[in-house]
């Protein structure tokens, strides 16, 4: 019991004296809560009072990941996601890989504020209709069958919603009246195993379910006509949620389900305002800009104050100023609060309407130490076929030295590898091709080896070595032991080492093969969703099908656990490789000189044989190179820096009709090849360059942030990366257009200017910042300082959403090497901007 102040304690034995000795007559029942009010239908298509979204089919299934948890019904309940996937579903518990129907069309009665979604699965000749109709502050969801089940399906389909584990841990649950809780780790009960695969059994069972009755932010209250089932699907895959599901019957038509939901709103209730401001902090004459988010309900307030912490832990206004004009933007009203007249090196917070910010700092060298995290743990923690230590932790052992097997004709994989009718090599399919067990990275929460992802991240370090010399030296990299020692310098520029590493693989497919190949992927979905030291996925011998599977002889085993490798022939992938390959020769120049050698040498017999026969033009997904034109231009660019040689030049010059209308895609490397190319080269850039400028400021009146916000099923912080560095590459180039303020507003989105919320999307930078993150270390709720997560995701039409405390949602989690490379670029830009206006 908490200990009270003697006033409090008499006031307290007093009323509690009142409250049982007053007479009935006296005694006042609890003041009863305004109702909430009713779901209304809104002009965006969905349903909403305040404190609730009920969103229906807004967002419809992925086709790259079938279950990207953001489709069918979904709720958004006090400005948190809690529920989605409302949709027929073959599974109780279905994962990533699991079927989910297509959406044939969505119609909103503007009338009855009714939403209809009109659903079929492809195949498996089953089509229905959900329905979703508001009932005061209640609605229906309801399932409609024009024929009966498909005998096939009878037992499997059912009507699933699904609820965010992470938003109901700590929490209970009422079944029929009956108490339960929701498991914090997953223990629910196993089915025995069919066709390989354990299914959950239900947790409970009832017609009337209460989650979360004791949490009024939280409370959903679901009722069903037939019986509904209580899941977690944890057991099955750490990704999983709880379901609610009930059974579509057997030989029925028309409505044969519905369920009565009640999801509980605080009347009135406005989500607080966000200050979004880089957690990092500012360069003393940096632009400082923090954009306030404000719930419309939400009052606005007409002034922001900044204060400064002192060593006594006073907080003192040094600046109130007046805010913007709000502006409307998705969901939400947004204000500038410009505070770039504070130049004092110090610690400050922000404070709006009675909210205050983390501590941040102005400092003249914010930057010189903000890439190291990425540099020092990210990328080694990434690379592959090396045992990588940290102190006390060993990160991972010395994964894949078994790669890899030559994948099989005609077949589409996962994760969207294909091989096609040939292996374009001298090896059979399920041959082991020697050589390739050495170098390359992770691609990102996984495990496989993305050809398209390592050349531009070699070609991003080489770059930044090239402009920025960063000789920084914390990490021990032993080739040839495959040992790393996180924070153990070794005498040589890490980041020359990482792009050796990169090089060794990309390098390693040429001379195992002859040409670029897609990638080294795993040989199927056990394999693919390992979650782990990734040295345990395989045994570590090369295959060997004269070997039984428990037989091991001469460094190989009869386990068929290799990864396998994607060959069928590329053009854009070859040369998207080989520009790779000629820019790592420079910066391998004197550090690595036999190297050096042999990747100019191997990029430039690619080139000449690429241009004695027709294109090679094989494609699959984003496995295959980009387009054909801005790959052989990169490559043509790279050459050009490398050698002088005019051919490539002239290549240049022959290119540029097709690369202008591709600008955009283009214009860093352009910007790159100026120097290198005759005067006219960048008289014929300038209007692109102008045009860019004009699409470039045109953001900054479309979104409050003035940078390129990704609307789709992936956050956008890749991107935003990548428009701040164009705008240094043509800065560098043509300074009297590009002021190159884009390099500091597209670090500063990083570093949490962003919607949604405040947090820095780069692991361990700025105070407060992703912690939970899709790494290949994502079951431990843990994260990999330097990582960069891809941000803020908006879910349709205006949510803006990026989970901590779940982090398996890929598209607003999961690190990717390739921005990991981009960051550290971006940085060192930054600082040298600041040097540059300063």
């Amino acid at each position: 019991m908490k200990h009270l102040t003697r006033p409090l304690a008499a006031a307290a034995l007093a009323a509690s004296l009142l409250a049982t000795t007053a007479p009935a007559a006296l005694a006042q029942a609890p003041a009863k809560p305004p109702p909430a009010a009713a779901l209304k239908l809104n002009a965006k298509g969905y349903l909403e009072t305040p404190g609730l979204n009920v969103l229906v089919f807004s967002n419809g299934s992925e086709d790259l990941f079938n279950d990207a948890k953001m489709s069918g019904v979904e709720l958004i309940q006090h400005g948190v996601r809690t529920v989605t996937n409302g949709d027929v579903r073959l599974s109780p518990t279905p994962g990533q890989w699991d079927p989910m129907a297509k959406l044939v069309a969505r119609k909103v009665d503007p009338a009855t504020g009714a939403i209809t979604a009109t659903l079929a699965f492809v195949g498996q000749d089953f089509g229905y209709t959900i329905r979703v109709e508001p009932r005061g502050e209640a609605f229906t969801v309801s399932v409609t069958l024009d024929k009966p089940l498909p005998a096939a399906l009878e037992g499997k389909a059912g009507f699933n919603l699904e609820v965010l584990p992470s938003a109901y841990f700590r929490k209970t649950f009422l079944a029929d009246g009956k108490p339960g809780s929701f498991p914090l780790y997953p223990s629910s009960p196993m089915a025995a195993p069919i066709d390989g695969r354990a299914e959950p059994l239900p947790l409970t069972t009832a017609s009337r379910f209460v989650l979360a009755p004791e949490d009024p932010t939280r409370r959903i209250t679901i009722t069903g006509t037939a019986p509904l089932s209580l899941y977690d699907g944890r057991n099955q895959a750490q990704n999983g949620w709880y379901v609610l599901r009930a059974l579509l019957p057997a030989g029925k038509t028309g409505r044969v389900i519905e369920w009565t939901v009640s999801a509980n709103a605080l009347p009135g209730w406005v989500r607080p305002p966000s200050i979004a401001h880089s957690q990092l902090g500012y360069m003393p004459g940096q632009k400082k800009v923090a954009i306030i988010e404000r719930d419309p309900a939400d009052p606005p307030k007409a002034q922001a104050r900044l204060l400064k912490v002192s060593e006594t832990g006073a907080f003192t206004p040094v600046l109130t100023s007046a805010l913007s004009a709000w502006r409307p933007w998705l969901r939400y009203a947004y204000a500038d609060f410009d505070f770039s007249s504070v130049t004092a090196p110090g610690l400050y917070v922000i404070d709006y309407a009675g909210r205050r910010t983390a501590p941040f700092r102005i400092d003249p060298a914010l930057y010189d130490d903000a890439w190291h995290p990425t540099l020092d743990v990210y990328f080694p923690v990434a690379m592959d076929h090396m045992f990588v230590n940290e102190a006390y932790r060993v990160w991972h052992g010395d994964a894949h030295r078994d790669d890899a097997l030559q994948a099989p004709l005609n077949h589409e994989h996962l994760d969207l590898y294909a091989q096609g009718p040939t292996t374009d090599t001298p090896f059979k399919p399920m041959e082991h091709i020697p050589g390739l067990n050495v170098g390359g990275w992770f691609d990102a929460g996984d495990f496989d080896i993305r050809t398209q992802t390592h050349y531009a991240v070699v070609r991003t370090l080489v770059d930044t070595w090239e402009q920025f010399r960063p000789t920084r030296d914390e990490t021990s990299i032993d080739e040839t032991r495959r040992h790393v020692a996180i924070h153990v310098p070794d005498g040589a520029p890490d980041l020359l080492q990482q792009i050796e590493h990169g090089t060794l693989q990309l390098l390693a497919q040429h001379k195992a093969v002859g040409h670029a190949i897609h990638g080294i992927v795993e040989p199927d979905l056990g394999q693919y969703t390992h979650l782990g030291d990734a040295v345990t996925k395989t045994d570590g011998l090369v295959y060997d099908p004269a070997l039984g599977p428990d037989q091991a002889k001469d460094g190989r085993s009869g386990v068929k656990d290799d990864r396998w490798a994607f060959t069928s022939k590329s053009t854009p992938l070859n040369y998207g490789s080989i520009a790779a390959l000629a820019a790592a020769s420079r910066a391998l120049r004197g550090y690595r000189d036999a190297l050096a050698d042999d990747c100019l040498a191997t990029a430039q017999r690619v080139w000449d044989d690429e241009h004695s026969h027709a294109p090679d033009l094989f494609h699959h997904g984003n496995t295959t190179g980009g387009d054909l034109v801005d790959e052989e231009f990169s490559a043509a660019v790279e050459l050009l820096i490398t050698t002088k040689d005019p051919k490539y030049a002239a290549r240049i010059d022959a290119l540029w009709p097709k690369v202008e209308p591709r600008f955009v895609q283009n214009a860093d490397l352009a910007a790159r090849a100026v120097p290198f190319m005759p005067p006219a080269f960048k008289a014929r850039m300038e209007p692109a360059v102008r045009a860019y400028k004009a699409k470039s400021d045109a953001l900054l009146a479309e979104n409050p942030f003035g940078v390129p916000i990704a609307m789709g099923g992936w956050a956008g912080s890749g991107g935003v990366a990548e428009f701040g560095l164009t705008h240094w590459a043509l800065h560098r180039a043509f300074p009297e257009i590009i002021d190159g303020q884009a390099v500091f507003r597209s670090l500063n989105y990083l570093y949490g200017t962003h919607p949604g919320s405040d947090i820095s999307l780069v692991s361990a930078v700025g105070t407060v910042s992703k912690e939970v993150a899709y790494g290949n270390n994502r079951a431990d709720f843990s994260f990999i300082a330097g990582g960069v997560v891809p941000g803020e995701l908006i879910v349709k039409p205006d949510f803006p959403e990026n989970k901590e405390d779940w982090p398996f949602f890929w598209g607003e989690n999961e690190y990717v090497v390739n921005v990991g490379a981009s960051y550290i670029q971006l940085v060192n830009a930054a600082a040298a901007l600041a040097r540059e206006k300063h």
